[in-house]
């Protein structure tokens, strides 16, 4: 008879179909992944979109992933797939007197609109890598782990890739002040 650990495993690796009505919780956080990623909240609000639509044309079957990781990597697929493809259009970024600032309701109440603005920009200088490390990890939330499986790597890589894009971002924070 094999132990909780062998259990949970076996529980685990078993493929388990995507249920189209948990995606929504994931809604928020996706959004703020894709908003990290695109720097703007119309392609932001079209990446998510298509991640929906990609994920809900067909039954979709998990085998380790939770959903939030699974939809993380769709998203971050997306994404590339658009940066690669020669007929995308990037919209040009708004004037900042313009701009609807999105503010995570479980961040610091005294962070203002501009710090997260800073934060964003500075994320947006990232290279590929280390933008998409910091937005599946510190935006979206997910584990080194699933982090590492949404980005097809290993956790030490993230937690490399992790350490250098925090930096990065604390240091153009710093020149900001």
């Amino acid at each position: 008879m094999g132990t909780d650990k062998d259990v949970q495993a076996w529980a685990r690796a078993r493929p388990r179909k995507l249920d189209p009505s948990g995606l929504e919780q994931h809604r928020s956080r996706l959004f703020r992944a894709a908003y990290a990623l695109s720097n703007s909240r119309e392609d932001a609000e079209d990446l998510v979109q298509e991640t929906y639509e990609h994920v809900l044309r067909k039954p979709r079957f998990l085998r380790r992933d939770d959903a939030l990781a699974y939809l993380m990597r769709v998203l971050r697929n997306r994404w590339s797939a658009q940066l690669q493809s020669a007929g995308r259009r990037r919209s040009r970024p708004a004037p900042p007197e313009d701009l609807e600032w999105v503010v995570d309701e479980r961040a610091d109440p005294d962070g203002s609109p501009l710090e997260v603005k800073l934060a964003y920009d500075a994320i947006a200088e990232l290279s590929d890598p280390l933008r998409e490390t910091i937005v599946a990890v510190d935006v979206a939330g997910l584990s080194y782990r699933e982090a590492a499986r949404a980005l097809s790597t290993r956790t030490g890589t993230i937690m490399s890739r992790l350490f250098r894009a925090r930096e990065q971002v604390a240091a153009a924070l710093e020149g900001h002040d």
